[in-house]
């Protein structure tokens, strides 16, 4: 399926890349020495783009995991902290995030930001409050019969979590987790804007210098429906091999 949808997204930028005479496709024509260094150039965010957003995730899942598990205690003051939390980082727009973290963060702690770490810690910081709420969806779709089996074997609040509640509830959220290191993925073009030598900072780069803008954001579009189809395809090979390994 994945190998049909990328043919059918080659053929259609083929297809528009003869619509019109005006288009100056030679600016990423890879059988020219130009084209191809400007397609190299392109490519070359990508490794910024995969590290960003991997390392944004994990941080993400962590502090989301260590946010939602206070929002399912019987203690209502840090019930009450779970909820703040995620309505109040909900509530401020990512990009405005990751200028607060840039500008704003330094100033505050006098410590100096990497273009990378603001990015990371904005992306994270964001994505925490929705990873929260998977997870405090996840482990509260559990059944009650775990718990009272757990507690029935003498396991600590720790063990209990770690080797019944949480198994049993990444798998049921995996597809929910996908989601959003997808939205991850496309959310670091974003941090372009400190500076950050990903995907959409090198197409804006090389649209300055060029002044074809249809032709190189075409690229930079078909650059991360490839790479979200093929992290969307390994997610869904991971979640059936979660399954497939329950089942057994």
């Amino acid at each position: 399926m994945t190998v049909c949808r990328l043919a059918v997204l080659c053929g259609l930028a083929l297809l528009l890349s003869g619509c019109s005479g005006n288009w100056g496709w030679y600016v990423v024509d890879p059988t020219v020495p130009a084209g191809w260094n400007n397609l190299k150039f392109l490519l070359s965010g990508l490794y910024y783009t995969l590290l960003l957003s991997f390392t944004a995730i994990v941080i993400s899942i962590v502090l989301g995991l260590a946010v939602a598990l206070p929002g399912l205690s019987s203690n209502p003051y840090l019930r009450r902290f779970n909820r703040i939390y995620v309505e109040l980082v909900r509530a401020v727009p990512i990009l405005v995030l990751i200028l607060w973290v840039y500008y704003g963060l330094p100033q505050m702690t006098g410590l100096t930001i990497t273009v990378f770490w603001a990015g990371v810690i904005a992306l994270a910081l964001s994505d925490s409050a929705f990873e929260a709420e998977i997870f405090r969806a996840g482990i509260q779709s559990i059944d009650k019969g775990q718990y009272e089996a757990a507690h029935s074997i003498s396991l600590s609040y720790t063990d209990m979590m770690v080797y019944v509640i949480l198994p049993q509830a990444v798998r049921r959220i995996l597809p929910a987790l996908g989601n959003q290191l997808v939205y991850m993925l496309k959310m670091s073009s974003l941090v372009s804007v400190i500076g950050m030598q990903e995907l959409t900072r090198k197409a804006n780069e090389l649209v300055v210098v060029e002044y074809r803008p249809l032709e190189i954001y075409t690229v930079l579009v078909l650059e991360y429906l490839v790479l979200i189809l093929i992290v969307s395809a390994g997610v869904r090979w991971l979640e059936r091999k979660l399954q497939s390994d329950q089942r057994g």
